[in-house]
């Protein structure tokens, strides 16, 4: 028989806003909230394993509803970065662009390419038994993660950029009526096999080659055959034209009825300073106007993403073979950098870029390891060498494989957009690789510490909904996730309120944070007494036929 857990005396944050903070003994049973009781109400047993909580939050374990945690689920099955802050649930599949599904080898061999920046690229080898990159099918993939046992639960959206690779090929094309069907029925095979919605990465080859007529023919189909699935796009640009952008997604919400997920809801660059109240009056008279429409954000300035994302997409098509050819010819490699730091570029979301805001992320060629960390500017002048040549022998040498921070955001926005009705917690965290973004490991604790404690932004009981109950609701697991109650899983997570505080740097990314004391995952103890201690409790969450995501 497995140990049950007693939690006496918490103050329990339930998840929803309405239920005030209260004190209680909470029992955990076979994975479930078995009982709530007030304190001394419920019987202890031999098997019972007592934790005396008093003066400690008990809440929800925290959902990252943008998770770059594809394959380090698998590698890193301790999944430290994520377990460590207190998140029990990620939604995976992001951006438009992941590992399924796929038709043959050589589609797989170029995703693994094109996003090494995000994931690493593992070699099988390096990792026997797990079945690394074995699959085709989103089935085949989630069936391997279930297979090696997940640290968190897991969700998977099918990415919009695969069903036009299978379509489409890599290629800066208009696609067919035929290429269209294709990526429909492809996108009702990968659902039925349990994604939760769909993707997209339109600043990303191949997936922002798509019209809007395109991805609305998508959009339809889940809107009218997957009811509660839903489309969460990463935008054509957040920088010029980010307005339009966003216009853009809410528009095929109303023309399709599909509920809309704006992810990484931001407003970046000095372009689109003080524009949040646009935005959310932008967001408010959609809904008014009935499209299901809601929004995460990570709590930091910076963005984070690949190095190559910034060429233009003229330059990227055909896949990362054809890339690295453009840039070692001298014809191509002077219409890049006019289109890079002259005019602006879709891949510099349409603004000439800055290269004192271009952090060099994740570096793996020997002879430029030490770039990691640096600012593109400060290297250029240290080899004194033009910053677009820095940029060039990065790419060439890392083989696209480079991952960037992007020091472009404005504060005002992300306080203003974290504070609208329907904000949900995502970190959008790259967790490959020395230099990588402090969200990482500090995304939750630093919406809790810095923004709810600190700042006063938004009181604590509400802060916890942002991270538990509304991205539940979003994926469909709600009240069973995200919510503390008798009959839901014990997916939980013992903080103190008052030291909780992300510590992770830019300099330092990876440290883990103060104040978490247990994590709980499906009543697994992931997290004990602020030890790591490697037992995977996750489940795979997949979309069944009558809706339900369990």
């Amino acid at each position: 028989m497995s140990k049950s857990i007693l939690f006496l005396s918490p103050t329990i944050i339930s998840g929803d806003p309405s239920i005030q903070p209260y004190e209680a003994d909470v029992l955990i049973k076979d994975g479930i909230i078995s009982q709530i009781s007030p304190p001394g109400n419920i019987q202890v047993t031999d098997t019972t394993r007592t934790i005396e909580s008093k003066g400690w939050v008990l809440s929800p374990g925290f959902i990252d509803l943008h998770a770059h945690s594809d394959l380090y689920l698998l590698t890193h099955p301790e999944h430290e970065a994520k377990i460590s802050q207190g998140c029990t649930t990620e939604v995976i599949g992001q951006d438009g662009i992941s590992y399924s599904p796929i038709n043959n080898p050589k589609q797989l061999t170029a995703i693994r390419e094109q996003i090494a920046g995000w994931n690493g690229n593992p070699s099988p080898e390096d990792y026997p038994n797990l079945g690394l990159f074995e699959w085709r099918s989103v089935k085949e993939y989630l069936d391997c993660l279930e297979r090696n046992k997940t640290a968190t639960n897991v969700a998977y959206l099918v990415p919009q950029g695969n069903l036009r690779l299978l379509a489409c090929g890599p290629w800066d094309q208009v696609a067919t009526p035929e290429e269209i069907k294709s990526q429909e029925d492809e996108l009702r095979k990968a659902m039925k096999e349990g994604a939760v919605g769909m993707s997209s990465g339109l600043t990303y080859t191949p997936g922002m080659y798509a019209s809007t007529s395109e991805l609305g023919s998508l959009c339809r189909v889940l809107a009218k055959e997957f009811p509660g699935a839903y489309y969460a796009p990463h935008h054509r640009s957040y920088g010029f034209k980010a307005i339009e952008s966003y216009a853009e997604m809410l528009g095929l919400g109303r023309m399709t009825g599909c509920p809309i997920h704006l992810t990484h809801a931001t407003l970046n660059f000095t372009e689109n300073k003080g524009k949040a109240p646009l935005l959310i009056s932008m967001i408010d008279s959609a809904r008014s106007a009935g499209v299901d429409v809601t929004l995460d954000t990570y709590p930091y300035l910076p963005g984070c993403t690949t190095l190559s994302a910034l060429l233009p997409s003229w330059a990227s098509s055909g896949g990362p073979t054809e890339t690295l050819k453009r840039l070692q010819d001298e014809i191509s490699r002077e219409k890049i950098r006019r289109a890079v730091e002259e005019t602006g570029c879709d891949g510099g979301h349409g603004i000439p870029t800055n290269w004192d805001e271009i952090q060099i992320g994740s570096t793996n060629h020997p002879s430029i390891k030490h770039y990691s960390g640096r600012r593109v500017s400060e290297v250029a002048k240290s080899v004194n060498q033009p910053p677009i040549q820095v940029f060039f022998d990065v790419l060439i040498k890392d083989r696209l494989a480079t991952s960037c921070l992007m020091h472009i955001g404005n504060e005002e926005n992300v306080r203003e957009i974290m504070c609208h009705h329907t904000h949900c917690s995502g970190s959008d965290a790259i967790l490959h690789g020395k230099g990588t973004h402090p969200r990482a490991y500090g995304t939750f604790p630093r919406f809790l510490g810095h923004y709810s404690r600190e700042l006063g932004l938004i009181p604590l009981n509400e802060m916890i909904s942002h991270l538990t109950s509304r991205p539940a609701k979003r994926i469909g697991i709600y009240p069973h996730r995200g919510l503390i109650a008798e009959g839901s899983a014990a997916d939980l997570v013992l903080f103190d309120p008052k030291t909780i505080k992300d510590k992770a740097t830019f300099d330092e990314p990876k440290q883990r944070a103060d104040g978490i004391r247990f994590v709980l995952v499906n009543g697994q103890i992931a997290m004990d007494e602020g030890v790591l201690n490697g037992d995977r409790g996750g489940k795979v969450l997949r979309r069944r036929d009558d809706g339900v995501v369990c």
